[in-house]
């Protein structure tokens, strides 16, 4: 085994760990570094002409967008639930914008919208958080 794979290894392992462990508040703020760290990346690929990398970047992020859009509760969150659903639609659409035109700013665009999000979430009261 090559040190490149047994950093990978590791990391898997220590990604697992830190999930299993995790509370429900706690992965969706998980899923939300995830996504913020994909939208980096993508940005990254996308200045050094790496299409393919970018791509793949993206689609991360959308598939975890996706994600965060099936964990809401719209029964107990209500219009707060709703509004965040069409929120995820809108940030998806244009993160394939961003693929499709090459272009960087949607994806500081997004990157901003789920910052604004992540915020709230973090400065969520104890008392709510399971």
């Amino acid at each position: 085994m090559n040190a490149v794979s047994a950093i990978k290894q590791y990391q898997q392992v220590s990604i697992s760990s830190s999930v299993m462990g995790a509370s429900p508040h706690r992965l969706v703020q998980m899923l939300m570094e995830g996504a913020l760290e994909r939208i980096a990346l993508a940005r990254e690929s996308m200045a050094r002409n790496e299409i393919a990398m970018k791509g793949q970047n993206i689609g991360h992020a959308i598939q975890i967008v996706g994600g965060l859009q099936g964990s809401l509760n719209k029964e107990a969150g209500g219009e707060i639930a709703g509004n965040l659903s069409n929120l995820y639609d809108y940030m998806v659409n244009r993160l394939l914008v961003a693929n499709s035109q090459n272009d960087e700013s949607i994806l500081d665009e997004v990157s901003g919208l789920m910052v604004e999000i992540k915020m709230g979430w973090d400065a969520m009261p104890d008392a709510y958080k399971q």
